[in-house]
């Protein structure tokens, strides 16, 4: 074959191989959950657990996962230490923080400001952002976020413990349902 055809031939197999990734092509997307919430919203509203693998099947299928991170409480408790491993074996990227008990009795193990600083890092370089939580202090960020990235953002939550300024500011709001858990 001659130099010339070789090229057009060459040429032919880079577009259809092009235009394949073209129709495989998945929008990239960012995973934050605010465990303690989904926990609690769930147990509150359900008495069930939710099945983070199912919601890792069901967004891998429609994006490209870039990032995903789950952030929960450190503890000594047996049952937590598997739950944080079947979440990194899923995909995601366990970050903990101390489980603080006070003096007068209170708790603390609040990932809001941790949660907010990687959506800010990270929005920039995906087309979505998936957050986990019902919290109406995540609000102010999705707005901000979603006009300073023009990236749609997702909130998916328990509906009736969710904040409705979160479920406003969001530009595509996921129910938690029955078919979503254990």
């Amino acid at each position: 074959m001659n130099k010339d055809k070789q090229a057009l031939v060459q040429s032919s197999e880079n577009y259809f191989a092009s235009f394949h990734n073209m129709q495989n092509f998945q929008p990239t997307a960012a995973i934050f959950v605010d465990v303690q919430n989904v926990y609690y919203t769930c147990r509150d509203a359900f008495q069930r657990a939710f099945d983070y693998r199912k919601l890792w099947k069901q967004l891998d299928g429609q994006y490209s996962i870039s990032y995903a991170f789950a952030y929960a409480v450190d503890s000594e408790n047996e049952g937590q230490k598997k739950f944080q491993s079947a979440l990194r074996h899923i995909g995601f990227d366990v970050k903990l923080k101390p489980y603080i008990q006070r003096r007068d009795g209170s708790a603390k193990g609040d990932w809001d400001v941790g949660i907010t600083l990687d959506v800010m890092e990270y929005a920039e370089k995906v087309e979505h952002v998936f957050l986990l939580s019902g919290d109406g202090d995540f609000d102010l960020l999705l707005h901000r976020v979603s006009l300073r990235h023009s990236i749609n953002t997702h909130v998916i939550s328990v509906e009736s413990l969710t904040a409705n300024s979160l479920i406003k500011q969001s530009d595509f709001f996921h129910p938690i349902t029955q078919e979503m858990l254990l």
